[in-house]
């Protein structure tokens, strides 16, 4: 795939080889998406865990673990202590090898990547495909419930990962910024039915649906993630803000930048869901 980062994937192939290691932390975070008009609201995927899942693999729940559920807005991050204590019970250490998959769709483990890699480990990768890549090449699957002893991971918080409201806006006018934006288009133009209270999309924001970056549920060759980018004239600009409904989806993207080299990205974590309710903040209806 020649990726400038492929440590950050791993495939169902290699992942097979590695079960049975000592130094493996294998985590489902499937969280499900159930209609809730206008938008959605989450649902832990707790019940696929329990019907079946790679052997060895624990479950480990976005809903709770790894957000601020008092925020209101569903995903955003919680306070660095909280983190910590998450990945210590989970049996996270420093030198584990840890690996992320889905039995929904691959933005749930980019999510879990994407913060355990911001929060300092070294050794962090998601199963390229999910659990849909891994039950179709009939390997083995297992309802037996694992458990880790308790790790001893030190987070070293890296802030510049990830951007607040200030710094959104900030960038609606800073040509050293591109701004993008992973919702489908007709989100991004407020032409769909769904929508996050408000229409429209972050002024000069472009707009990457994550789905354009994938073929099957796997990650495009480098090739093809530098060509979209690309033909969207984002990778000239010295930071990436990537944003979506909730701090979610856009993960895939930064997934994707991330692959091809792109090294000064952050993630926009209230996204739609806290831009929208500032009635002050500016939305661009159209494409």
């Amino acid at each position: 795939m020649n990726y400038s980062n492929p440590q950050y994937l791993v495939s169902s192939e290699i992942l097979a080889d590695m079960i049975g290691s000592e130094d493996l932390r294998l985590f489902d975070v499937t969280v499900h998406l159930v209609p809730n008009p206008p938008g959605y609201k989450a649902v832990s995927g707790l019940g696929d865990y329990e019907r079946g899942h790679i052997p060895g693999a624990t479950f480990l729940d976005l809903t709770k673990d790894l957000s601020d559920t008092a925020s209101g807005f569903g995903f955003t991050l919680p306070g660095i202590d909280q983190l910590q204590s998450a990945f210590r019970a989970a049996g996270i250490n420093d030198d584990s090898r840890v690996v992320f998959y889905s039995t929904d769709h691959m933005m749930w483990a980019t999510r879990a990547w994407w913060v355990l890699l911001s929060s300092g480990h070294k050794q962090v990768s998601v199963l390229n495909g999910g659990f849909s890549q891994w039950e179709g090449e009939g390997r083995d699957i297992s309802t037996e419930k694992s458990a880790y002893t308790s790790g001893d991971f030190n987070i070293a918080f890296d802030s510049s990962k990830w951007a607040d409201k200030k710094a959104v806006l900030a960038g609606v006018s800073d040509d050293s910024v591109c701004t993008i934006n992973a919702l489908s288009p007709g989100v991004y133009s407020g032409d769909a039915k769904m929508h996050y209270g408000r229409r429209g999309h972050i002024e000069n924001s472009q707009n990457i649906y994550y789905d354009e970056l994938m073929n099957e549920g796997l990650f495009k060759p480098a090739e093809e993630l530098k060509k979209i980018f690309t033909e969207k004239n984002v990778l000239k600009q010295e930071k990436i803000i990537t944003y979506c409904g909730g701090g979610i989806s856009a993960t895939i993207d930064t997934m994707a930048l991330s692959l091809i080299g792109q090294e000064n990205v952050a993630v926009y974590d209230g996204s739609m869901s806290e831009w929208v309710q500032d009635e002050s903040l500016p939305l661009v209806l159209g494409s």
